[in-house]
């Protein structure tokens, strides 16, 4: 065993990753240090991104960060780390220390100094696939991107290292020297806490290799995870940060269990109606209130996986991985609904980041918001089966589909929940005109941005037009629509939506209405075009009011 440990050190400290001796240093609060790693990069790419070879990051963003004025870089860090046993709520205890450890960080940052806002997003990766994947990234990234947020993955897990599908697997040559395991001594996660908090150190108070490149030293480090890493950040929180206070503040999105009372660090909450439904949000951690150190948002409608996820993230995984997520376009629907919610609950949690900076900056607490309704042990619903209560936005209070966090059937459907198409019928009962769907999802949109629960920049997300796109497409699929009167909507939405997202509102609502007046005069299925003018039409005005 002791001869495996040597090797392993060996190896990591020839690749340049690892030092004999890294520095601690005391943390703000004056707790127990965090050591320096060593920080080796950026690492370059070898080949191709999408080549068998591999000598790229993996999952390596498709999206065009140059054109937004951002870079991805990959680090690999390295040192040796705390082994910490976490219970409940109660502050963590030291096992042993001085294992040796080296893994990734992937950095998404704005390229000038300039266009930084000064906070770093520490994903903690979520590894229930056995691989990492940055689930907070997928959601948010283009609201990060907007304003100026850089964004630092952090592989801090055995699975996204050492399983038959993590770093080490699927890139021998790029991430053989990676290892979270000590040689493989520690076999299991122990470690991961002081990991993340040696990456968290590397970003905000570099001793060396600076991840963020030329971007002076961020003033707030906000972590994030999901599902899986929510609980892993929750015990991060209650047991390692009193000791570390490293971290300004903890997002929890699906997930994390019962927090502790006595500490000053925040912690934002966001969690989905799936999540509320299935107990991934547990009763008792539902129960604590809000406080000046603790905020709670639950969003009817959504799902833990949402349709947002999964046509973000699945062509990725698609190119990297080999296989699609469940729900993906053109995938089979083994779910006893169609699956993921289309609530954008992403939308919210953009709003969760930006509250959460201003409340560790100013000290301005986030708005409260309403919990999702109970009946007994289940959801209250309506007569369509939407949820009651929590934070309702437009896409679920003026429905064109049921969208719940709910479903049934094999793997993750009871997490994918459900989203199913209101009949032509309905729709024509609920919405007899075109104005009396528009003026509804205003004025829902108007109050959620007011109340807080959305951006004042909600209509610069994209989703408002791949919602439209994609009820083209379904058309189209279906023959309600032919392929040529498809095209042109398609072409018009995407002139809206490049003036939109630029912020050129008036181009934005000139380029709906030709699409207005393709949708009006060339689309024969009546049920069909209303549909298509409902959504154009309450998209026109909610760019026209924000």
């Amino acid at each position: 065993m002791r001869r495996r440990l040597a090797a392993v050190t060996a190896l990591i400290t020839v690749l340049g990753l690892v030092a004999p001796a890294p520095t601690a240093h005391a943390t703000a609060g004056g707790q127990a240090a965090v050591a320096d790693p060593v920080v080796h990069g950026p690492v370059a790419a070898t080949s191709p991104v999408g080549d068998p070879a591999h000598g790229y990051p993996f999952l390596t963003t498709d999206v065009d960060l140059a054109a937004a004025g951002y870079v991805e870089q990959e680090f690999f860090i390295s040192g040796t780390a705390t082994r910490y046993a976490t219970s409940g709520t109660a502050t963590a205890v030291v096992t042993s220390t001085g294992h040796p450890y080296a893994t990734r960080l992937v950095v998404r940052r704005p390229a000038s100094a300039r266009a930084f806002n000064g906070a770093v997003i520490a994903e903690w990766y979520n590894v229930s696939n056995q691989w990492d994947q940055e689930v907070d990234w997928f959601q948010s990234h283009e609201h990060l991107i907007r304003q100026g947020y850089a964004w630092v993955g952090v592989s801090a897990q055995r699975a996204g290292v050492h399983s038959a599908t993590g770093l080490r697997s699927w890139s021998p040559s790029r991430y053989g020297g990676l290892d979270v395991t000590a040689g493989g001594t520690i076999v299991d996660d122990s470690l991961s806490y002081d990991i993340f908090s040696q990456a968290v150190r590397a970003v905000r108070d570099p001793a060396g290799v600076d991840p963020l490149g030329p971007l002076p030293r961020p003033s707030h480090v906000l972590a994030t995870g999901h599902s899986q890493s929510a609980g892993r950040l929750a015990n991060y929180y209650n047991g390692v940060q009193p000791l570390t206070n490293i971290l300004d503040a903890v997002v929890l999105h699906g997930g994390g269990g019962l927090l502790r009372t006595d500490l000053d660090t925040k912690v934002f909450r966001i969690n989905s109606e799936g999540d509320i439904a299935s107990g991934i949000f547990s009763a008792a951690a539902r129960a604590q209130a809000d406080s000046p150190v603790l905020r709670s948002w639950e969003v009817a409608g959504a799902s833990h996986g949402d349709w947002k996820l999964i046509t973000d993230y699945g062509p990725l995984r698609g190119r990297d991985i080999g296989t699609y997520p469940g729900g993906y376009p053109g995938e089979p629907q083994t779910c006893t609904l169609p699956s993921l919610s289309r609530v954008p609950q992403h939308m919210v949690q953009n709003a969760v980041y930006d509250h959460t900076l201003a409340w560790v900056t100013y000290g301005k607490q986030p708005p409260a918001a309403p919990k999702i309704e109970m009946a007994g042990s289940a959801i209250a619903r309506d007569a369509l089966g939407l949820a009651l209560g929590g934070i309702r936005l437009a896409q679920h209070q003026v429905p064109l589909r049921v969208n719940s966090g709910s479903n049934t059937g094999p793997g993750f459907c009871f997490i994918d929940g459900s989203s199913v198409p209101l009949t032509d019928a309905q729709l024509a009962v609920l919405y007899p005109t075109i104005r009396s769907y528009a003026q509804p999802t205003l004025t829902a949109t108007t109050a959620a941005v007011r109340a807080g629960y959305l951006p004042r920049t909600v209509t610069l997300d994209p989703a408002w037009y791949s919602d439209i796109r994609d009820l083209v497409d379904e058309y189209a699929t279906a023959g309600r629509v032919t392929e040529p009167v498809a095209a042109d909507l398609r072409d018009r939405l995407a002139d809206a939506e490049r003036a939109g997202l630029a912020g050129h509102d008036l181009a934005a609502t000139v380029h709906l209405a030709r699409l207005s007046a393709v949708a009006a005069l060339r689309i024969r299925d009546g049920a069909a075009r209303d549909a298509v003018l409902r959504v154009t039409a309450a998209l026109t005005a909610v760019i026209a009011r924000h």
